[in-house]
């Protein structure tokens, strides 16, 4: 465990600083193959950690995962109150549009913490925002959206294949097929460890 997250966990006495960061380290071990289950300890944390930033903000990471987004939100939102940084806007803008509220999903897009992120945190963000506004019918506002100096096919890595993606499903879904294929090819081709079906999409659009 990081620095911070051992500063916080100090605040408790050492018998249940012990077991709760246990169950964070199996929160964080589970969150990718059993979000559900990592829910179940982040929960057990927060039964005996409840006014700690960093277990208010595993359990709205886990919930979110898990798809339970109502719960996300707001430990999410308590987590950001406590002091955790911007980096829980993405989550928390696609946990609105979880429970079916685009609007407020793209209203979080035009806060002053949005504005002030940067790098992956800021990519997140705005794949989410893209996201909205195609929920909203509004396809064409996604592409533009997501036109950024980052939007370059010499990158590698996770938020590049996301960006890559999330940027052909929307000209894809603006009609704008050719193109589409272009972008799904790219992200094939970032996407060295097969984390996307952009491969199969490529495929379905005729590319080869």
């Amino acid at each position: 465990m990081d620095g911070a997250v051992r500063r916080e966990l100090s605040t408790l006495d050492k018998r249940n600083a012990e077991t709760v960061a246990r169950q964070l380290a199996m929160t964080g071990r589970l969150l990718d193959d059993d979000p559900q289950l990592a829910l179940s300890y982040a929960l057990a944390a927060r039964g005996r950690a409840s006014r700690l930033a960093v277990v208010r903000e595993a359990v709205g990471v886990a919930a979110y995962l898990a798809g339970d987004y109502a719960r996300a939100l707001s430990e999410l939102r308590a987590a950001k109150r406590m002091g955790s940084g911007n980096g829980l806007l993405a989550m928390l803008a696609d946990s609105e549009r979880g429970l079916g509220r685009p609007e407020r999903a793209i209203e979080l897009g035009r806060s002053d913490e949005a504005r002030a992120l940067t790098g992956d945190e800021a990519i997140e963000l705005r794949i989410v925002l893209a996201g909205a506004r195609r929920d909203l019918g509004r396809p064409e506002e996604a592409v533009v959206l997501l036109q950024t100096k980052d939007l370059d096919k010499s990158k590698t890595g996770l938020t590049a294949v996301r960006l890559f993606y999330a940027y052909a499903d929307a000209l894809l879904a603006a009609g704008r097929k050719d193109e589409a294929l272009e972008w799904f090819l790219a992200t094939a081709a970032a996407d060295a460890e097969g984390m996307t079906d952009a491969e199969e999409r490529v495929e379905e659009l005729g590319g080869e």
